[in-house]
């Protein structure tokens, strides 16, 4: 049987996730707490008041962290929104002097995780990388080339250029400058775990499901019957951020498994979610999402978040010595 392996390149809009089953959670776990105090003073053997005591507090902590967990999704979209970007880009591969053999556009997302530095996918700041058609030309000679590469941040009414700094050898992970501005500079960096994740956590990915159509899928009326037949991704998402529409979805579910420095999880994600930063329940970054298993729906896979420190560090360096290219933002 053959896996299909599908990277989250162009992006579907997936509701933020559902909360009543935590409510419930929540509330039989309050339920369980009185009744459990109930039965100790009630049946069976009579216990101190020390015993009770520690039965209520192991139990009452139980419920303060599904209480957590079902407001984590709001709280990592209400603090960190402005910092989770939608990126969108152009590329071409083709030979001199001839016109390109492939053209194509990219979406997906990133985070800020430095001043001036945001992180996302290997084949969202190098398109070509790993595709197919993209590795067939390049194989005969031909030459990959982005023509653009912008972040449209929520809050901000224009794009920015970013720029690939450094990236993984082997492995899908990048980091790319921001242009300098004052609004940029005002961004706030993701926090990262400060301690491995464990399978079985709540998790909650953040995103660009579906790209632009995502976006323009959950505008106001008027503005999804004037760009949902548009076939310009830039200019809809130019009038998107004009109008302050540029926003992130997120996801949750459970961390599956911890292999190496790759998470899988079951939080859903689509075509665009690449680069799109995945949290824990205490509203840290664990990871960066990467792909999912076509057909399963539990096989959404992302790569540890501590391999993005040795790319940072090389980043920083990169930023003394880099001279940005002049290029105005094409709006």
């Amino acid at each position: 049987m053959t896996e299909n392996l599908e990277r989250d390149e162009s992006a579907c809009e997936a509701p933020v996730c559902e909360t009543w089953q935590r409510v419930l959670q929540v509330t039989l776990g309050v339920f369980f707490v009185f009744g459990t105090v109930i039965l100790i003073y009630y049946g069976g053997p009579r216990a101190t008041d020390e015993d009770v005591q520690a039965q209520l507090q192991q139990l009452t902590g139980q419920v303060n962290r599904l209480k957590q967990e079902e407001a984590m999704p709001a709280m990592v979209l209400n603090r960190y929104r402005n910092s989770i970007c939608y990126v969108f880009g152009v590329y071409r591969v083709g030979f001199p002097g001839r016109k390109p053999a492939l053209r194509a556009r990219i979406s997906g997302s990133g985070f800020v995780v430095a001043n001036g530095l945001l992180a996302t996918n290997r084949h969202v700041a190098e398109p070509w990388y790993e595709d197919a058609e993209s590795t067939a030309l390049i194989a005969k000679g031909a030459t990959p080339q982005l023509e653009k590469l912008l972040a449209f941040f929520p809050g901000l009414t224009t794009p920015v250029n970013i720029t690939p700094l450094a990236w993984t050898a082997e492995g899908d992970l990048a980091i790319l400058q921001i242009d300098d501005s004052a609004a940029v500079r005002q961004l706030r960096p993701l926090p990262f775990a400060d301690k491995p994740s464990t399978p079985g956590e709540i998790v909650a990915v953040v995103g660009y499901p579906m790209g632009i159509l995502g976006m323009v899928a959950k505008a106001p009326p008027a503005v999804y019957e004037r760009l949902a037949l548009r076939n310009d991704d830039q200019g809809a998402a130019n009038e998107l951020a004009a109008l302050s529409l540029i926003r992130p979805s997120a996801t949750c579910g459970h961390l599956g498994d911890v292999v190496g420095e790759k998470l899988v999880y079951d939080a859903p994600t689509a075509h665009g979610g690449s680069g799109g930063p995945v949290f824990n329940s205490r509203g840290q970054v664990i990871g960066v999402n990467a792909a999912y298993i076509d057909g399963f729906s539990g096989g959404t896979l992302g790569i540890a978040v501590d391999a993005l420190n040795p790319l940072i560090a090389a980043a920083r360096k990169r930023q003394l010595l880099y001279m940005r290219p002049q290029v105005p933002v094409q709006k």
